[in-house]
């Protein structure tokens, strides 16, 4: 009797092997699922990204504000009418101080204001 509970109990142990273990096994699909999951979180950041270079292409291709955008910024292009003026942030010295019984230089006065801007100003 002992010997064929133990039988019984092996005949189950290798039934259940490729349930859990096997090439269709629970294990496998697990596996699986988690690598289908992380594919989709890529799918999805890849269609983001693809989304945003068609609305890119298509305003290039419709509107002249993009182009005139990427015009000025990346190669720095200004229109005929207008002046562009660009001011440069301050050294990180500081000007020796002007003598008190003189009156400071341009030079000076124009490197005290530290401005970081890059703009264009139309003429009219």
């Amino acid at each position: 009797m002992k010997l064929l509970a133990a039988m019984l109990a092996g005949l189950i142990v290798l039934i259940q092997y490729p349930l859990w273990l096997g090439k269709g096994g629970w294990l496998r699909v697990w596996e699986l699922d988690r690598q289908l999951l992380a594919q989709q979180g890529t799918n999805d950041r890849l269609a983001q990204r693809n989304a945003a270079l068609e609305a890119e292409v298509r305003d290039l291709r419709t509107g002249l504000f993009a182009v005139e955008e990427r015009a000025r910024y990346e190669l720095g292009m200004v229109r005929p009418d207008e002046i562009f003026v660009h001011y440069q942030e301050a050294s990180a010295h500081k000007p020796a101080p002007a003598q008190p019984d003189s009156p400071p230089t341009r030079s000076a006065q124009r490197e005290a204001v530290p401005l970081t801007a890059s703009y264009s100003v139309e003429r009219r």
